[in-house]
């Protein structure tokens, strides 16, 4: 290899991604119709999107490298891993378009002028092996620690629930997926009195606001000792915060926003049925108005799935149909908040003294274990009319709370995965060095560094990404949801790999209940799946935002 590759080299090579991004995504509008005819094309929309996906991240990675070069923070063996990045997700982009050329029109000779001898010969300096290596032996001297620089007070967040989370939080994660146990009460008691629950709920709601990247912050460090322990206990009280900032009363807010803040209550997701998975508009659960018990409210009748947390919570965000013309879809749909007991086990039945009936049982899975998700079933179950969100304002209009929300989950869960796969990269880092393996510890072996390195560059992509969409978030959270999402999609995948790969690295061991990568590679499963499966993500929020212009 030639000198060290410079952030000006990583530059170079996304200028070359971003022309042939830019004629891909004309050319796929016009073949798409401005994303109306994604269904017609959804192999090439779907290369399109993760391509644009990638380039996307590569821009985050290289924008906050050179930020932090400029403000004297950086160091050469950051620069080097950021700038091996970009060239990783480069590369991965044009391999991607290059079998679509001919569909999109622009021919081979597209993909050459925008990728010439000399940009694919820097393009293979950037991503050498020997830089890889480099990468991946500071991963192994360091144990993988993340010190990445951030503000003063992001290192504060950061620095305070890490010490939580390894004290904590550590202690009983193997013992929570082990035994498929509830996540322990007085986790979520420290969570609420420390604050973790009301990040996103301004301060004359009993909340800190203190903004979406504190929030990723948080949530990363909790997801690397345990996504299921603690990790995702915050999503879900945003997804419904966030509805209710949007469009609930005045009235909704003071009463439920200070519960969510202190961690008084629980709140568990209802929004996908049996037999209806991502196409939320075409939800058949409903919910009727009646008078009960000589109140006005509503009475709600079908089936919920993987509503996660749902046995634990106190209230469910529940999304029903409350006009009983299934044709107008999602205009059809209204947002309640549903309360309940707190139930500790796998199912639950409780009655209403009207008669109204909800039960629960939850959903054996390999992985993501301390959360539960549960199937229900309700029958006549009542709610009051003022838990409907946004009271007969916003009656036919929960889809849009909902996918608000749900635009914070998915942020929520890039973060999620960040912190997942920093979990799995410090405990293959800590292996390779105690394990020996020909006479010498597994990390001297070029391949262990080599794919050490890569693991490092991958994730510090998607940590650029996912950091770079809840700042967006904070400035303007419609214009960044897409943004949300596409931080979503690359960092799961990512989360999926690096756990996988450290198993790998792990040998037979990996396999094995004994060490805690076993748990991250099935926990990780989840992740390209919830807050929109992945080929839905791709389609129907990246692709339709992404061709719509």
């Amino acid at each position: 290899m030639a000198a060290n590759p410079t952030l000006s080299d990583a530059r170079l090579l996304l200028e070359a991604a971003q022309k042939i991004l830019d004629l891909t995504l004309e050319r796929a509008s016009v073949i798409t119709e401005g994303g109306k005819r994604i269904d017609d094309h959804q192999v090439l929309a779907e290369r399109v999107a993760y391509a644009v996906t990638e380039g996307r991240a590569a821009r985050a990675a290289l924008d906050f490298a050179t930020a932090l070069a400029q403000e004297a923070r950086s160091s050469a063996i950051l620069e080097l891993t950021f700038a091996a990045s970009v060239a990783d997700l480069v590369e991965s982009l044009r391999v991607r378009l290059a079998p679509a050329v001919d569909d999109l029109g622009i021919g081979e000779e597209a993909l050459e002028g925008a990728f010439p001898a000399e940009v694919r010969a820097l393009l293979r300096r950037v991503g050498h092996e020997s830089v890889y290596r480099a990468v991946g032996r500071q991963v192994i001297d360091s144990r993988a620690r993340n010190d990445l620089p951030l503000d003063e007070m992001a290192e504060q967040i950061r620095e305070s629930v890490r010490e939580f989370a390894d004290v904590e939080v550590a202690p009983q994660a193997e013992q929570i997926h082990r035994t498929d146990a509830l996540v322990p009460e007085e986790l979520i008691t420290k969570m609420g009195e420390l604050g973790y629950f009301g990040m996103g709920i301004p301060e004359q709601y009993g909340g800190s606001e203190m903004g979406n990247l504190a929030m990723i912050l948080t949530t990363e460090e909790l997801s690397r000792v345990s996504l299921a322990g603690a990790g995702s206990l915050i999503t879900r009280p945003e997804i419904l915060t966030k509805a209710l900032l949007g469009g609930g009363t005045e009235a909704q807010k003071q009463h439920w926003l200070p519960k969510i803040a202190s961690g008084e209550i629980m709140v568990g997701i209802a929004v996908t049925e049996p037999d209806i998975g991502s196409d939320v508009a075409a939800v058949k659960c409903r919910a009727e108005p009646r008078c009960v018990d000589g109140r006005d409210g509503w009475v709600i009748n079908g089936p919920k799935s993987w509503c996660t947390f749902a046995g634990r919570a106190n209230v469910l965000a529940l999304l029903a149909r409350t006009d009983p013309d299934a044709a107008k879809g999602a205009r059809g749909l209204s947002l309640f908040i549903v309360p309940k007991d707190a139930f500790t086990g796998h199912d639950f039945e409780m009655t209403q003294p009207g008669g109204g009936l909800m039960v629960g049982k939850a959903d054996a899975t390999p992985g993501y274990r301390g959360m539960h998700s549960f199937t229900l079933n309700l029958k006549d179950y009542a709610v009051p009319s003022d838990h409907l969100v946004g009271g007969d304002a916003n009656l036919g209009r929960g889809f849009y709370l909902q996918m608000a929300g749900f635009a914070a989950g998915r942020l929520q869960t890039g973060g999620r995965a960040c912190g997942l796969a920093q979990g799995a990269l410090e405990k293959t880092a800590e292996y390779v060095v105690d394990r020996k393996q020909f006479g010498k510890p597994l990390s001297e072996f070029q391949l262990t560094q080599y794919a050490l390195g890569r693991m490092a560059a991958r994730l510090a992509s998607a940590r650029a990404l996912t950091y770079a969409a809840a700042v967006a978030m904070d400035e303007d959270e419609r214009a960044a949801a897409t943004l949300a999402a596409q931080a979503k999609l690359l960092s799961c995948d990512v989360a999926v790999e690096l756990t996988q790969q450290g198993q790998l690295l792990h040998g037979g061991w990996g396999y094995a209940e004994e060490y805690p990568i076993s748990r991250y590679v099935v926990d990780a499963q989840v992740l390209p799946i919830f807050e929109g499966v992945k080929p839905v993500l791709e389609l129907k929020v990246i692709a339709r935002s992404l061709l719509a212009g």
